[in-house]
């Protein structure tokens, strides 16, 4: 579901609590064959299946089987659908069983005509592989490694399949919905096993991973790159000395003495 911008002025004023059983009021959806898609729609139809489609905010969405994605966006691309702004999945596992992936795809030739942007949607079952669609749009290498990295999917024939956020012997896939807030075990020790070694995590304790416990005067359970101090020491960092030149460089500030000012009655 897309949803329109909301307005930002007096935001602050405003109570932003809601009920937690409202649901809130779906965007239309316009059929395609009654949208500016027409045309997009009919061509699609003549080699690819699509099994649902609709506008919603002049943005339409087709449903394909996810066989026909990559000859889809070749059409598509054919049809000055040229850029790839966008390629991700949603975790719909617990729900549906099946992840959703989306492409989105932007023209700028058909931006006066309505129908700049449009989104090419399939469903993928779980420990499913897709096909990569690197050799349409090259920079769906990086977003299908994000994807591989984040949510566990494999695409075949992609040139370098391998992590691209994460460390390569990472375990687990952060963007998962079962995947702990704060990491699982492995997370919580493994900057401390890969550094120290497992034989030092009495000594060293687990990361803290909690970002509401951030505490700039905590040196026992953070660090500061560049500015460490031995455990549990007071940090170096906690007094800043405000400079606004470099020594030994040239000066990039002059300082006028103001002890005498003079007003002058024009510009000089």
């Amino acid at each position: 579901m897309i949803r329109r911008t909301a307005q930002k002025q007096d935001v602050q004023r405003k109570v932003y609590h809601t009920d937690r059983f409202y649901q809130p009021i779906a965007t239309p959806k316009v059929e395609t064959i009654k949208s500016n898609f027409k045309e997009v729609l009919e061509s699609l139809q003549k080699e690819v299946n699509v099994l649902n489609s609709y506008v919603e905010i002049d943005q339409a969405v087709f449903y394909v089987p996810k066989e026909q994605v990559l000859k889809a966006l070749e059409m598509l691309k054919s049809m000055k659908y040229n850029i790839l702004s966008e390629m991700s999945a949603i975790d719909n596992l617990a729900s549906e069983g099946s992840f959703e992936l989306f492409y989105q795809l932007t023209s700028h030739e058909k931006s006066h005509k309505g129908r700049r942007r449009l989104r090419v949607k399939c469903v993928l079952q779980e420990n499913e592989s897709m096909l990569s669609v690197s050799s349409v749009f090259a920079c769906a290498n990086w977003s299908e490694r994000e994807c591989y990295d984040m949510f566990g999917i494999k695409f075949l024939n992609h040139p370098f399949l391998k992590r691209i956020l994460m460390p390569i012997d990472w375990v687990g896939n952060p963007l998962l919905k079962t995947y702990p807030l704060k990491g699982d075990e492995f997370a919580a020790w493994y900057e401390v096993d890969k550094i120290f070694g497992r034989e030092y995590r009495d000594i060293v304790g687990a990361e803290q991973r909690d970002s509401a416990r951030v505490d700039r005067a905590d040196s026992i359970n953070f660090s500061r790159i560049g500015k460490e101090v031995p455990k549990g020491a007071i940090p170096s960092d906690l007094v800043h000395e405000i400079s606004y030149q470099e020594t030994n460089k040239p000066p990039i500030l002059q300082k006028f003495p103001n002890t005498q000012p003079k007003v002058r009655e024009k510009r000089v």
